[in-house]
């Protein structure tokens, strides 16, 4: 197989939540360019209407004119985050901060995700929350006034920490979160852009209270996530490579291709430079000795939605590849642990599920059955980069549900196999 051509993937979809969110939030207009159209990333602009905020349709460019921290209102909406856990998690942290009451709702998936984690440091500032059923959505959250936050985690959250530094933003208030790793900085990172005064001392992360959120315009880099598909596919190619242009390279984001260079797969970073508070390089990603993989807690979290395509891939590759430290995994859109492995034996792979992780032995060999994605966009994705070797015959369940987060997914693979 070979692989060939220039992609720019779509927008960040960690980046294009909360360009949204902070442009709502700051004080004066925001141009954003580049946000990802995705129906993850409508789900936020949905909800952001609902606490009346001015967000217009989703396009390549355009103007949010944000009136404050305190301008969203929650008086009893329902608030339909579809499918995205960062709308639900991100936005409770909002609303738990405004005076009022908003039931968040979502589709089967999403209702089955656990909400307590941020329910807890959220209502340990003072907010409350009420669960209809377990530990997921539909979930109402009274909101109010806050006190200041000093919260230690004890898994490293992306979502967990934003949530709280969200709702101290626009309470008015201070907060230190501590955490046991490092996780994804984008909030940090665009606050501080944004004039917020935030401090990172390794894993803490502190926001001291006052001062108002400055407007800024926003290029969303490329998703490394949606760009690390691709990137897989010239892993697995015979020859030819692919350049990936504008992609966010966030240190804790981009474990997935430092990974692939270990694996043996060829890959080098061009034009590296800071746009917005984040770094964004160029990369040409072409094929190598591809070898096994050993993936330990310490570095899931700069990974973690890449490690379902690290597992197809692995199937390929010379050796056993060994996945530890991943409970998260099974608490995403899908039991992805569970998931992938079932998959994988379904379609001739040797592969093992354990309590955290899985094992994976590679072997170039046909790869032939039905994969059942449960809806998931990550699934359909991996399983549709493996099914694009030749002589594999792979038919993916639900190929549309890559709509949350890469719309364009299969048109770009076409054009990338010249299939």
């Amino acid at each position: 197989m070979r692989v060939s051509g220039t992609v720019r993937v779509p927008g960040d979809k960690s980046i294009s939540h909360r360009a949204l969110m902070f442009a709502a939030l700051a004080d004066g207009p925001s141009r954003i360019r580049h946000v990802l159209d995705s129906a993850d990333v409508r789900s936020t602009a949905g909800v952001l209407r609902a606490l009346g905020a001015e967000i217009p349709p989703l396009s390549a460019e355009f103007v949010v004119q944000g009136r404050g921290p305190t301008s969203l209102h929650a008086i009893g909406q329902e608030l339909d985050c579809g499918n995205s856990g960062t709308t639900t998690r991100l936005m409770a942290g909002v609303v738990a901060a405004r005076p009022g009451r908003a039931r968040f709702v979502g589709d089967a998936s999403l209702s089955r995700r656990p909400m307590q984690r941020i329910a807890k440091p959220l209502a340990a500032m003072g907010a409350r929350f009420e669960f209809e059923r377990g530990d997921g959505l539909p979930m109402v959250v009274h909101g109010g006034a806050l006190h200041d936050a000093d919260w230690t985690s004890a898994a490293a959250s992306a979502q967990v920490k934003s949530a709280i530094l969200l709702a101290a933003l626009v309470g008015g208030v201070s907060a230190v979160v501590r955490e046991p790793a490092r996780s994804r900085d984008h909030t940090e990172r665009m606050l501080a852009a944004r004039g917020a005064r935030v401090r990172v001392d390794g894993t803490t992360v502190s926001l001291t209270a006052g001062g108002p959120l400055a407007p800024l315009d926003t290029a969303v880099p490329a998703d490394p996530s949606s760009a690390a598909f691709i990137a897989g596919l010239a892993a697995i190619a015979d020859e030819g490579e692919v350049v990936l242009t504008d992609v966010c390279v966030n240190p804790t984001r981009r474990g997935f291709i430092d990974l692939l260079a270990e694996m043996g797969v060829r890959v080098a970073f061009e034009d590296e430079r800071d746009e917005g508070g984040e770094p964004v390089a160029t990369i040409r990603v072409a094929p190598g000795a591809l070898r096994a993989a050993c993936v330990t807690a310490e570095r899931v979290p700069s990974l973690i939605d890449e490690l379902p395509l690290l597992a197809c891939i692995a199937s390929l590759a010379e050796g056993e590849t060994v996945i530890s430290g991943a409970e998260e995994l099974r608490v995403k859109e899908s039991d992805r642990i569970s998931a992938v492995v079932h998959n994988l034996r379904a379609i001739g792979v040797d592969a093992e599920e354990r309590p955290d992780g899985m094992r994976v032995r590679g072997a170039r060999r046909a790869l032939r059955g039905r994969v059942a994605t449960h809806g998931d966009h990550r699934l359909a994705m991996a399983f549709g980069v493996l099914g694009q070797r030749p002589g594999n015959e792979i038919e993916i369940d639900d190929p549309a549900c890559v709509d949350v987060s890469y719309p364009s997914f299969w048109r770009d693979l076409a054009r990338v196999t010249g299939r």
